[in-house]
């Protein structure tokens, strides 16, 4: 057995751990890092490219965070909530670029327009009022709208040829979006970090977590491939591990986890790089989800750039994984199942039936279906040219609601425990795209006694950290302006 004594022992190698890791590093370089990943490769599960949607979720194209209200009204708090967050993260990554831990920003982040698509005229109407709220605010002082078929064809050709020119359909377009390889940006944090003495450790899964009684924890580890196992003693301890999370805290017989349960959902999408397609398509086109699906199975049509290489996919659809990660175990659900979080689980059983049909539904629609669906987007879609392929699994929380029920979360959940000796991060969208605020907030709770100190350095990383930029137009501008400099994001033209 392998042993290692560090500050911070991180389980899973992936965005969220790779985020903490580099902001701890750069606020002290001292501190003792162990990365511990179960796959022989950091990034494999919701982190690598092929596993997510790549979207820069800023609240721009996502119709579920921009809710229509029994007036007519809509509510675009969360959309600008979330906006705030990935300036954040952009924020984050511009130092990071700057200071040369990241030499080719385009290797992680490329400029791709967000796009809102609704057909129908309660859509288009509800379109109108949610691009004059959201025009409002500067961090959406780029959008245009659109409901003539010319103008959205010279925004997505895909999306407008073919179509039936009496159709009702509107569109808003910014070009302040992205495209994200969230692997690519991993893999290169990780490297920075083992460069600084950090340890990466793959190829071990965590199978014990003890906590001493000096307030101290102590991983066991094996090796998955004939490798050592492992023993890592840490002061503090975040678990990035998406849906094997809840199982390690549980193993640790914590009492902040009673009553969570994880409920699976599994993606598929339609993917295509043939040349005629790709040249014509440079947009995230968001639209609106089906009675009873969840949030993160909204339909889109995305430009993509992985590794290098143009894409264009379609989805996403459910997949029939009952696992928790997609290189999980069919074991993985009975073994989380405990009498406290039982109740609860049922509960959303009953309360989801919709949800659940969706997802049968789902699973069970026909080639010709699934191609109806892209075409609803894309009229013109060649089935020759698209393959199917599976994404990554995401675990959705169950726990506890305020009326005393079980509840289902579409969000990302952090849980702290043991005295805020641990951290956790679990469920999905915007994830990813807000790690590094989502990163803060595990600082301040983590690290409460020492963020005073760190302070200075964090505003140099991250200037308007805790100012809402909604609330300063100037401020959002620059702001905008110098990170898409830095991260050389050049806005496509209208």
């Amino acid at each position: 057995m392998k042993d290692l004594t560090c500050d911070v022992a991180l389980v899973g190698a992936g965005v969220m751990s790779a985020t903490l890791a580099t902001l701890l590093s750069s606020l002290d370089p001292s501190l003792k890092l162990v990365i511990i990943e179960r796959q022989p490769e950091p990034a494999q599960e919701s982190s690598n490219a092929w596993n997510n949607a790549g979207t820069g979720h800023a609240g721009m194209c996502e119709l579920n965070y921009s809710v229509e209200q029994p007036d007519g009204s809509v509510d675009v708090s969360k959309a600008v909530r979330i906006n705030e967050q990935f300036q954040v993260s952009r924020q984050l990554w511009a130092s990071l670029v700057t200071a040369g831990v990241i030499a080719d920003p385009s290797s992680f982040i490329n400029p791709t327009a967000h796009m809102s698509f609704i057909t129908g005229a309660p859509g288009v109407r509800y379109m109108r009022t949610r691009y004059e709220t959201m025009i409002a605010n500067p961090l959406y002082s780029t959008m245009k709208f659109s409901d003539d078929l010319g103008q959205i064809e010279q925004w997505a050709p895909l999306l407008a040829r073919g179509r039936t020119p009496s159709q009702p359909i509107a569109c808003t377009w910014d070009p302040e979006g992205t495209d994200v390889n969230f692997g690519s940006l991993t893999t290169q944090l990780l490297a920075w970090l083992q460069s600084r003495g950090a340890v990466l450790e793959c190829d071990h899964e965590v199978t014990g977590l003890q906590r001493q009684a000096d307030g101290t924890w102590v991983l066991q580890a094996k090796g998955r491939t004939g490798a050592d196992g492992l023993v890592v003693r840490a002061s503090r301890l975040f678990v990035g591990a998406g849906g094997y999370a809840l199982s390690l805290l549980q193993k640790a017989h914590l009492p902040e986890v009673r009553g969570i349960g994880l409920f699976p959902i599994s993606g598929k999408f339609l993917v295509t790089n043939a040349p005629d397609v790709v040249a014509q398509h440079g947009a995230k086109v968001y639209g609106q989800a089906e009675v009873g699906a969840p949030p993160m199975s909204v339909p889109h049509l995305d430009a993509r750039v992985i590794d290098g290489e143009k894409w264009v996919l379609f989805g996403p659809f459910a997949g029939q994984s009952i696992t928790f990660l997609k290189h999980g175990s069919i074991w993985d659900a009975p073994r989380m199942v405990r009498p406290h979080n039982l109740i609860p689980m049922l509960q959303v059983a009953i309360d989801n039936f919709g949800l659940l049909n969706y997802l049968g539904q789902q699973i069970l629609a026909s080639k010709t279906k699934q191609y109806n669906q892209l075409r609803a987007f894309y009229p013109q879609a060649d089935p020759s040219q698209w393959h199917m392929t599976v994404a990554g699994q995401r675990a959705q929380v169950i726990k506890v609601g305020p009326n005393g029920r079980g509840s289902l979360e579409f969000g990302t959940e952090t849980i702290f425990a043991a005295n805020d000796t641990v951290a956790a991060v679990l469920g999905a969208s915007p994830g990813a795209s807000t790690a590094v605020p989502i990163m803060l907030a595990v600082l301040k709770r983590v690290f409460a006694d020492r963020m005073d100190g760190w302070e200075p350095k964090l505003r140099e990383l991250i200037p308007t950290w805790g100012t809402p930029l909604s609330d300063d137009a100037d401020l959002a501008q620059r702001t905008r302006e110098r990170t898409a400099d830095i991260l050389k994001i050049t806005r496509p033209t209208a």
